[in-house]
């Protein structure tokens, strides 16, 4: 029997948007598109926030709020700026949830950058001539040496990149996916402008920023990571 709309139960609709938060309609016709299946659908459902989220990574994001974070009775705490389009998404409970998720990413994963492109040069430089002495090390041939280079940088990314990171709370997405699933569901463009963690006893703090903003090609904060 094939899988229409109403073949579909209010508990596997009830269940998809528990575990997505995606929109009732949305978690129907993924689920029929899965044909009852929840973990594909749950899929579908990230396939297309992602889509729409690079339908709407243009869009000026001029709003937004500030999150904070403090973590272990007090010994780490984080601020994070996130932004989106209007203030109206800015007050809803999906948008604060979102950058609460952020905020204590951040305090749990301590990354140094916002997005990949926010690595400075020297940090780049540093990482990659360490992998490629442990590569050549091995006695590879060139070519099979930059490969497994390039193949630690991204490793690198996953680590020190907040975009890049398995989200704490559910290691099969990356920040960036978490997201863009709020994307999808909410509609507007929202991106992670800035963030600061500090650790009681270190005598240097985490201060990121995007180089400069998703929606503008000027010049803005160079990123600091310490």
């Amino acid at each position: 029997m094939s899988t229409t709309m109403a073949n579909i139960s209010a508990a596997q609709v009830k269940d998809l948007r528990e575990k997505t938060g995606a929109p009732m309609m949305d978690c129907k016709h993924a689920l029929t598109e899965a044909k009852g299946d929840l973990e594909q659908a749950i899929v579908l459902l990230r396939k297309k926030g992602v889509s729409v989220a690079a339908k709407k990574a243009a869009r000026v994001t001029s709003e937004g709020s500030v999150a904070h974070y403090i973590h272990a009775g007090g010994k780490i705490g984080v601020l994070v700026e996130v932004n989106c389009e209007s203030d109206f998404v800015a007050r809803t409970d999906d948008f604060k949830e979102l950058i609460h998720d952020i905020a204590m990413h951040i305090a749990a994963s301590d990354p140094k950058f916002v997005r990949k492109e926010d690595v400075t040069p020297e940090a780049f430089e540093r990482e990659k001539d360490i992998y490629r002495a442990q590569a050549a090390a091995t006695g590879k041939p060139a070519p099979v040496v930059e490969k497994i280079v390039a193949g630690k940088m991204e490793k690198f990314y996953e680590e020190v990149c907040l975009l890049d990171q398995p989200f704490i709370k559910d290691q099969t997405i990356s920040i960036a996916q978490l997201i863009a699933a709020k994307v999808g569901k909410l509609g507007e463009n929202i991106a992670v402008r800035r963030f600061a963690r500090f650790k009681v006893g270190d005598v240097t703090a985490t201060v990121a920023f995007v180089s400069t903003k998703p929606d503008e090609g000027g010049e803005a904060s160079a990123p600091v990571a310490k």
